[in-house]
């Protein structure tokens, strides 16, 4: 067999000289499989060839990042037509991992969609659709990245849905006859008008159930089996395809005539199809309600005029005017008029925020009272209600780990099932009366018949496994108790990136919070001003001295500082040599005079004793303040105290973590007194203080080496490095600031009530996705023997196959009525209440 090869470029990006060329090539040439490698520094590409039966693109992506380089890629979403079950997935999934160039495909059941992530160069959209074309499939149209485009994928859902009523509907308009001339055989005995007319009768009722509105499920069927593998349809195929021919068979054979009984599986199967599709929908309802949010017109000021004008005809930097008890159209900022708004859609949280010239806006938020004039800063696909569809639809499409099992079991399921109904027909042709002594045992139950014929009693158990088996459960098992708790988490602001993060993120034993604008409010302010005992220096003085230095920083610290030099009046210098010390503070020349505002590290380094300072510093400290110690010109100036007042949550959060059974710890740059201050105040276990920005990482390392799977929370702008190497990276977003690049999980509200919620959530999650699969595979491995043993009629196999599917669907719905708040009430008590500190906090710097 000649190997097969592929041909492929992809991009590389840092590659800097001649050595960056020889270290990718190399690494490319040592993945097993790959043939010649060209690797351009000039254009930033590599060219290889390789066999493509041993080698995936997303081995030789790991190859490249492995050495230090990177290979981007780019994400799609297809919308996948003609997928029944989890069998079907599975064989999409393959076809489209196949494709060179594509580093994973995931294919989600519950929304009919695939993400596909890929080398640009490499792979494209034509080239998706024709490999799940070529599994017997197809990619519906690309849909525009708009509002309008979203909108019409949900009408494509309802016309799905309205589709599945009709076909239900026709097909119970012809077996409902069939089951009443049914009755009238089973219970009295008589084959009205005569057994002829009734035979051919049953026939001719059950053709129009099974080849008119039943034909898109033997279409599938058919198709899977002509590409060489078999799906939920087939085995409907195959179970109704053999008890129809019971009909004809009749004529000549001794053998019961099943034909009606085929109509009435597949009226049930479109029954079980239908409130399928319905169900899907309620759990798919996330993103409906979303793009239902927003605003469909926008009144903007063009030439001096008022014009309305449809929302997507909006432009950055258009002047929005809106009124009271309208949707903002889209993101922007106040540039006139005050007002309260409601930002319940973005935030979950119910109390108007007020806004006035300065202020940012949520598009889609309702303004409440005053008029207010909107500047738009941000449109179409880049609306932080964009970005969090986007969010949502990501989520969805993801896969759960715990998902691979039930993938690995649906990759043999139907063909184990149709081994099995091979299996059942011969056992009971082979060993008639071992077979009929366990239907007799089953005789107790109404639907058992064991005087039934060999051949017929054969057909009945082949037939009942054939279409009690359901791969369909499995594959919707987790996707729609994904749906829903990731619609969920939207509705409470709380984004979720991947559903693993769903899966993480209940596991973990430590939550590890950044302090500043996490545990506290981030907005400091100048508590003290404190000189030297000789006093040759006023406050003012200290003041405007280090308020001059600030000038050039961009840390919070600085900022405050500089502001409360404002407030005073102090006339500030220009600073000049500025230099921005990480982690220890600042330096800069001012007047001509070297001016140092920072810690003790820094005075320490430049030969300024803290000492005359200390005890001052150590109360300033043990208060929670951070104190900054001010030289100038060699010589010890004062100290000036710097405040971060705490969130109004955050001791109840931290205590409501803990009463779950979590550890907590504080990482901050701060020195360990005031760090173990704020700590005892929110009740945190572990204190990691004086901790540079860049040993983050080193610190989250520890914990997980020390207690397992750890969660970090931050900004998710300098906290990046901590968030990706956290298990689950938790980002405190605030209005249209989503941070979202390095997080798992990003929080709209920047309160620590929603990092109680999104572990709530993820549990709850994972207990709905857990009670799935139980379910799904319980209910086979319990009714798959009966079905062996002949205790199973076809049609009540065919109904509680759509009635497994349908309890799975049904049961990651009921995840709506869990209540994710915490328990404790809105008001939080004050530091000196009881129970606040109710544990020490514990140093371990």
């Amino acid at each position: 067999m000649t190997e097969q090869k592929q041909k492929v470029s992809m991009p590389v990006r840092g590659m800097t000289c001649a050595s960056c060329v020889a270290h990718v090539e190399k690494a490319l040439k040592n993945v097993e499989g790959v043939g010649d490698v060209n690797v351009n520094l000039a254009t930033e590409k590599a060219s290889l060839e390789f066999r493509t039966d041993g080698v995936k693109a997303g081995d030789l992506v790991r190859a490249v990042k492995e050495t230090g380089y990177d290979v981007p890629t780019e994400t799609m979403t297809l919308s996948i037509d003609g997928m029944t079950c989890a069998a079907c997935v599975n064989h999409v999934e393959q076809a489209l991992n196949k494709v060179p160039g594509v580093t994973e495909a995931t294919v989600n059941l519950a929304t009919e969609k695939a993400r596909v992530t890929y080398i640009p160069d490499a792979a494209d959209r034509a080239a998706f659709e024709k490999a799940v074309a070529e599994a017997g499939y197809e990619v519906l149209a690309s849909p525009e990245e708009s509002g309008v485009a979203e909108a019409q994928q949900e009408d494509e859902a309802v016309r799905k849905m309205r589709q599945a009523r009709q076909r239900m509907r026709v097909a119970w308009l012809f077996t409902a006859p069939i089951i009443l001339w049914m009755v009238v055989e089973m219970f009295f005995g008589i084959v009205w008008p005569n057994e002829l007319i009734f035979n051919l009768g049953m026939i001719v009722l059950a053709l129009p159930v099974l080849f008119w509105v039943g034909r898109q499920t033997y279409k599938s069927g058919v198709t899977a089996m002509l590409h060489g593998y078999a799906n939920m349809d087939t085995l409907i195929t195959l179970g109704t395809g053999a008890s129809l021919l019971t009909g004809p068979a009749s004529f000549f054979f001794p053998v019961a005539n099943y034909a009606g009984v085929s109509a009435m599986i597949m009226a049930f199967h479109l029954t079980g199809r239908y409130v399928e599709e319905s169900a899907k929908g309620r759990a798919s309802q996330a993103i409906r309600k979303l793009l239902e949010l927003g605003a469909k017109t926008a009144r903007v000021l063009r030439d001096g005029q008022e014009v309305e004008v449809p929302v997507d005809q909006v432009e950055v930097g258009d002047v929005m005017v809106v009124r009271p008890g309208e949707k903002i159209p889209t993101d922007g900022v106040v540039i006139a008029g005050d007002s309260a708004v409601d930002e319940s859609m973005a935030t979950g949280e119910s109390m108007p925020v007020n806004k006035s010239a300065g202020d940012e806006v949520i598009g889609a938020t309702v303004n409440q009272e005053g008029l207010l004039k909107v500047e738009a800063t941000k449109v179409g696909k880049n609306t932080f209600l964009a970005q969090v569809i986007k969010l949502v639809e990501e989520a969805q499409g993801s896969k759960v780990p715990i998902q691979a099992l039930a993938d690995r079991v649906t990759g043999i399921f139907v063909p184990a099932v149709m081994t099995i109904a091979a299996f059942a027909l011969l056992v009971n042709l082979l060993f008639p009366g071992v077979m009929g002594s366990l239907v007799e045992l089953g005789s107790f139950l109404p639907w058992v018949n064991p005087n039934l014929g060999v051949v017929t009693l054969a057909i009945v158990s082949m037939v009942a496994v054939l279409v009690i088996a359901c791969p369909c459960a499995l594959g919707l098992a987790t996707p729609t108790a994904l749906m829903v708790g990731s619609g969920m988490g939207a509705e409470h602001g709380i984004l979720i990136r991947t559903g693993e993060a769903i899966q993480t993120l209940k596991d973990v034993e430590v939550v590890v919070f950044d302090k500043t604008g996490t545990i506290t409010k981030g907005k400091p302010e100048v508590t003290d001003v404190v000189g030297m005992n000789d006093q040759e220096m006023t406050d003012e003085q200290i003041l405007r001295w280090a308020a001059s230095a600030e000038r050039g920083s961009e840390h919070p610290l600085g900022r405050a500082i500089v502001e409360q030099a404002g407030a005073r009046g102090a006339p500030l210098a220009e600073p000049e040599q500025f230099q921005a010390i990480r982690g220890k503070g600042v330096q800069a020349t001012v007047d001509g005079q070297r001016v140092l505002v920072g810690s003790r590290r820094l005075m320490e380094e430049n030969d300024v004793d803290p000492a005359p300072l200390e005890e001052t510093l150590r109360s300033l400290e043990n208060d929670a303040k951070t104190a900054m110690l001010v030289a100038v010109d060699g010589r010890l100036a004062g100290v000036i105290a710097v405040a971060d007042t705490l969130k109004d949550d955050s001791a109840n959060a931290i205590r409501e973590l803990h009463s779950m059974g979590l550890e907590t710890a504080m990482i901050t740059g701060d020195n360990q007194r005031t760090a173990e201050a704020i700590a005892r105040q929110v009740g945190i276990d572990h204190v990691l203080a004086e901790v540079l920005p860049d040993g983050k990482v080193a610190e989250v390392q520890d914990l997980q080496e020390r207690f397992g799977s750890v969660a970090f929370v931050g900004d998710g702008i300098n906290d990046a490095p901590a968030l990706t190497q956290a298990n689950v990276g938790i980002a405190i977003g605030t209005g249209t600031d989503i941070a979202i690049e390095a997080s798992d999980v990003t929080l709209v509200r920047g309160e620590l009530t929603s990092v109680v919620e999104a572990v709530n959530l993820s549990r709850a999650t994972f207990r709905k996705i857990k009670q799935n699969l139980f379910w799904a595979f319980f209910y086979n491995v319990v009714m798959l023997p009966l079905a062996v043993i002949g205790w199973m009629h076809p049609v009540l196999a065919e109904i509680a196959m759509a009635t497994s599917s349908i309890t799975v669907v049904t049961n990651a719905n009921t995840l709506r009525r869990v209540d994710i708040r915490p328990e404790y009430a809105q008001e939080t008590p004050s530091a000196s209440q009881p129970g606040m500190a109710r544990r020490p906090a514990r140093s371990t710097a």
